[in-house]
C-alpha cells in the first residue's frame, strides 16, 4: 500500500486531525486538569505536594454559605442582565429593521460599546458612579433627587453593575437579532397583511415566531457571557463591597491568587462549569423547540 493512496482514503480524517488536536490541547486538558485538581488538597502556602482528598474539597467548599450567597449572586446578575439585553435588544432591532432617516448612523452608534474593551468600561463607569464628582450623582442632585450609593452600597452594586453590562452587551444582541430579521421572507408577512392582519398581530404571530431561534441564539451566546463575567466586575468593584459584588468567577480568582487554594478554586470553577453547561442545554432545548 502506497502512501498516496493511505493519505487519498483517509483525507475525511486528516484533513481536521491537527483541528482536533489544537481543540483538544486548548480546551479538553485544561477542563480534565481543573477537574483533577478539584480532587486534590493543593495549597500553596502550604509547601506540599497536592494530595487527592476525594470529595473533601467538595465538601467544604458547597456547604460555605460564602459559596452558596456567590452562586446566588451569579444567578441575580446573569438573569437580570440577559433578560434586560435580549428585551432591549430585540426592541431595537425591531425599530432599526424599519427604513428611517439616519438608519446607517444608529448602526454605527450602536457598534461603539461593543469596540470598547470590559477593563476600560469598569474604569469609565467607576468615574461614572463616584459619589463626588460622578455625573450620576451630579444628575440627580440637579434634579432634586437623592443621591445614590451605586457600586458603594450592597444594595445596589449588582443593578450598578447589570447597568454597565445592559450599556454594553445589548447592542450584539440588537445584531444578532437584525441579521436574523433581515434573513426573513416577506412572503408570510405580506400574506397577513392581505388576510387583514394588524401590525401589532403580524409582530406577535408572524416576525417573533420566525426570528425566535435567532434569539434563543443570541440569548444562549449572551448567557454564557454574563454567567463567567470577571473583568467589568473586577475592575470596578473586585469583589466587593466586602462579598456583595463576588460571583463564582471572582470567588474562583480570589482562591486561587488571593489565599492561594488552588484544589478549592478548582472546585469553584467546576461548579461554575456545570451551571453554564446546564444553562446552555436548557436554552438550546428551548430553541429546538421553537424550530419545530
Amino acid at each position: 500500500m502506497s502512501q498516496s493512496s493511505f493519505t487519498e482514503r483517509n483525507l475525511p480524517v486528516l484533513f481536521p486531525l491537527p483541528a482536533v488536536i489544537f481543540i483538544a490541547l486548548l480546551m479538553v486538558f485544561p477542563v480534565l486538569y481543573t477537574l483533577f485538581l478539584s480532587f486534590t488538597n493543593w495549597n500553596l502556602t502550604s509547601g506540599m505536594p497536592a494530595k487527592i482528598v476525594g470529595f473533601d474539597s467538595y465538601l467544604r467548599v458547597l456547604t460555605e454559605p460564602r459559596f452558596l450567597d456567590a452562586v446566588a449572586r451569579t444567578f441575580y446578575f446573569t438573569v437580570f442582565a440577559v433578560i434586560i439585553e435580549v428585551v432591549l435588544g430585540v426592541t431595537i432591532a425591531l425599530i432599526l429593521n424599519r427604513a428611517f432617516v439616519g438608519k446607517s448612523i444608529a448602526k454605527l452608534l450602536l457598534l461603539l460599546p461593543l469596540v470598547a474593551t470590559p477593563v476600560a468600561v469598569g474604569i469609565v463607569f467607576n468615574l461614572f458612579y463616584d459619589p463626588t464628582i460622578g455625573l450620576a450623582n451630579f444628575v440627580l442632585s440637579s434634579l432634586g433627587l437623592p443621591q445614590g450609593h451605586w457600586i458603594s452600597s450592597d444594595s445596589t452594586v449588582i443593578p450598578s453593575l447589570i447597568l454597565v453590562d445592559v450599556w454594553q452587551w445589548t447592542p450584539m444582541i440588537t445584531l444578532i437579532v437584525l441579521a436574523g430579521l433581515a434573513s426573513l421572507s416577506d412572503e408570510p408577512v405580506e400574506a397577513a397583511r392581505v388576510d387583514g392582519a394588524s401590525e401589532w398581530q403580524i409582530l406577535r404571530y408572524v416576525t417573533i415566531p420566525m426570528v425566535m431561534p435567532v434569539i434563543l441564539t443570541a440569548m444562549i451566546l449572551r448567557l454564557i457571557d454574563a454567567l463567567k463575567t470577571f473583568d467589568i466586575i473586577f475592575a470596578m468593584t473586585g469583589g466587593g463591597p466586602g462579598y456583595a459584588s463576588e460571583t463564582l468567577n471572582i470567588m474562583g480568582f480570589k482562591y486561587s491568587f488571593e489565599y492561594f487554594r488552588m484544589g478549592q478554586s478548582a472546585v469553584v470553577l467546576v461548579a461554575l462549569f456545570l451551571i453554564v453547561f446546564m444553562c446552555s442545554l436548557a436554552i438550546m432545548k428551548a430553541r429546538a423547540s421553537a424550530e419545530n
